[in-house]
């Protein structure tokens, strides 16, 4: 069958915003209770509703009711809503942030009192019949939220009941996890202007008959060492993850003091921006398996103990959730890059799939119509170089005129201490079937490559971020892989800061789209929520005392810059970069006469989860560069207002 020819972007492609919102959810999980296995659904159909659902035999079936959301907003991002025990389980309900005791076949039943205290991170302690959790009080709106670890009964006690503090004092807690006899309580805390990838302390203490904490110490971490996801072991050890040697390695708590498991150029960790995070589980005292990054995907392996020796697990996926191991099998999301993120079984010593239990989307594409990520290095700044994915353009069906090189699309991940990956991605599809080429950059300042990697962007964000975000762009057309007339650059959050600094700062992109991004530093420093209003400390630099260095770096106040388009999507309930960043911006562009779409929804925060509102941003967005680059979309495409446009 011969290909159509049509202008890249114009292709039909069976990726359509309806797949991608409609039949898609986000799996979180799994969660494990005895032999009872559950997991988390995001699902967009529903208001973006987070619903607990259970394996009941071959199929499955949702455990918390219609009018429930699980989710909890400590630091605003949550995590970790959900706590299991004895068929119990106990939840954060997004609407009111108070825990529920809910027994399946019975209403739940609040167990805490206000709705100004949030919790996250729960762990059960059985003996004293209390879950212990990180709580985050905002009853006193006229300062800095106060985060501590409580307990709180787990018959919820009267609901006017306040739950009792075992520790505080410190600006940030996570991760308090009880030792296998209920003896000992380890934690994590850090304090401002660190986030916990910078510098974190690991604490332990032992549990008092009173239940109180007693004889606390300080056994790992500090201002420069970043620890991750402690665990104890089922006969009494506790481990983490540390950078102390400039990667995220397994360390233990042993007799002398901590001890490094297994030393690799690789990452076992990754930045805790929400509770629950974790990359390993024991199977026994003898054995732990975990994922780790080299920076070209993740790797499934056990870890023999105590001898620290590795054996990969050969599995058909690259990119792996928490896991759950249990006789030989591992529990775990996975997924690939030709392959959506699924719940699956793997068996452990041959790596392969004995059961897929639920999968995020229903949707399979032929092999041909996915574009497969490639790995690059390219050139940057200072004589060093960076790491990005590269998409081409992919659609058995279609191709392009004689001599026409595509659009391409420069993704700039949100954070900006985090990374882009290698997993398939139905958004990502949905722009190389029509005819785009998409580069996602791993920018100096991305996790997986080590701290020194990481710390490329210490005082340089807004710099080191944008040069590697442009010269990925410009790597790829000089390889005559991209149309450098046609060249956009997009992202959200700390993406959206990066994509409007290359906007204002450099002149390389045609095109801008923003999704809820910053434009302002400083009104970001004086206007943003608890756990990152001292981010940019490290960032960019002390405010108020280097605050001509966040004028300097504000794209608000360089709009002289500006000379291209840009599109802004920005919810109205958004905590973390409120919605007058991309009000002030399009003012700028309106004045200027600058095309300028901006798009703005009702009761959305920092992200998008409603699927109408999924589905208004990605066509929103496929319309903006149709009009801009100047190709007639295929397909029943919703528009968007585009002002200034010719």
């Amino acid at each position: 069958m011969s290909k159509q020819i049509r202008p890249y972007g114009s292709w039909d492609s069976p990726v359509t915003t309806d797949s991608i919102v409609s039949e898609t959810v986000h799996l979180g999980g799994p969660i494990v209770d005895g032999s009872d296995l559950y997991w988390l659904e995001g699902r967009p159909s529903e208001g973006g509703r987070n619903v607990l659902v259970r394996r009941v035999r071959t199929s499955s079936e949702d455990v918390t009711p219609e009018g429930f959301n699980v989710r909890n907003r400590v630091h605003e991002y949550g995590g970790a809503a959900a706590l299991l025990h004895d068929g119990a389980v106990y939840f954060s309900n997004d609407s009111d942030q108070r825990l529920y005791s809910h027994v399946p076949g019975h209403a739940p039943k609040p167990i805490t009192p206000d709705a100004s205290l949030r919790f996250a991170d729960g762990n059960v302690d059985p003996a004293r019949k209390r879950g212990i959790w990180v709580m985050e009080d905002h009853r006193d709106s006229g300062r800095e939220a106060v985060n501590s670890i409580v307990a709180v009964p787990l018959d919820g006690g009267e609901p006017s009941e306040l739950p009792i503090v075992l520790t505080e004092g410190n600006d940030f807690y996570a991760a308090p996890r009880l030792s296998p006899d209920g003896s000992q309580l380890a934690w994590l805390a850090w304090n401002h202007p660190n986030m916990p990838w910078d510098g974190c302390e690991l604490w332990l203490a032992g549990i008092a008959g009173d239940g109180s904490l007693e004889d606390a110490q300080l056994v790992a971490g500090g201002i420069s060492e970043a620890i991750f996801q402690p665990s104890w072991s089922p006969d009494g050890v506790l481990y983490f993850v540390s950078d102390r040697t400039g990667w995220w390695n397994i360390h233990r708590l042993g007799p002398d003091g901590s001890e490094i498991v297994l030393a690799m150029d690789a990452e076992f960790g990754l930045p805790y921006w929400s509770f629950g995070m974790s990359t390993y589980a024991f199977e026994s005292k003898d054995r732990l398996f975990c994922t780790y990054s080299a920076g070209q995907g993740w790797q499934l392996a056990s870890i023999d103990l105590p001898d620290g020796r590795l054996r990969a697990v050969e599995t058909e996926f690259t990119e792996f959730g928490t896991l759950h191991v249990w006789d030989g099998v591992i529990t775990t999301v996975a997924g690939s890059n030709s392959r959506p993120d699924a719940i699956v079984r793997i068996d452990a010593e041959t790596g392969k799939t004995l059961e897929t239990i639920a999968v995020s989307t229903p949707v399979q594409l032929d092999a041909d119509l996915i574009s497969s990520p490639q790995a690059i290095e390219f050139p940057t700044s200072g004589n060093k170089t960076a790491h990005a994915y590269y998409y081409a353009p992919a659609n058995p069906d279609f191709g392009a005129p004689e001599g026409e090189l595509p659009p391409l699309i420069v993704m700039s991940h949100g954070g900006p201490t985090g990374s882009t990956s290698a997993g398939f991605d139905m958004r990502t599809q949905f722009w190389t079937s029509r005819g785009f080429a998409v580069v996602d950059v791993n920018y100096g300042g991305s996790t997986g490559y080590g701290r020194e990697y990481r710390e490329r962007l210490n005082d340089k964000w807004g710099i080191v971020d944008v040069d590697d975000c442009c010269n990925a762009a410009l790597y790829l057309v000089e390889r005559g892989l991209a149309d450098e007339n046609r060249l956009a650059i997009r992202g959200g959050s700390a993406g959206g800061y990066t994509t409007l600094a290359a906007l204002a700062f450099r002149d390389v992109f045609k095109a801008g789209v923003s999704l809820f991004g910053i434009g302002d530093l400083e009104a970001m420093a004086k206007d943003t929520h608890k756990f990152e209003s001292r981010y940019l400390d490290g960032l960019i630099g002390a405010y108020p005392e280097q605050r001509d260095v966040y004028l300097e770096r504000s794209p608000i106040h360089h709009t002289d810059g500006l000379s291209c388009p840009i599109a802004f999507f920005q919810g109205l309930e958004d905590k973390i970069v409120p919605p007058n960043q991309a009000q002030m911006m399009v003012e700028v562009l309106r004045k200027k006469g600058l095309p300028v779409a901006h798009v703005e929804f009702e009761g959305e925060q920092h992200g998008f989860r409603r699927a109408e509102n999924i589905k208004t941003a990605i066509d929103g967005e496929l319309y903006f560069y149709s009009k801009i680059f100047g190709f007639e979309p295929a397909g029943d495409v919703q528009p968007i207002e585009i002002e200034n446009l010719p």
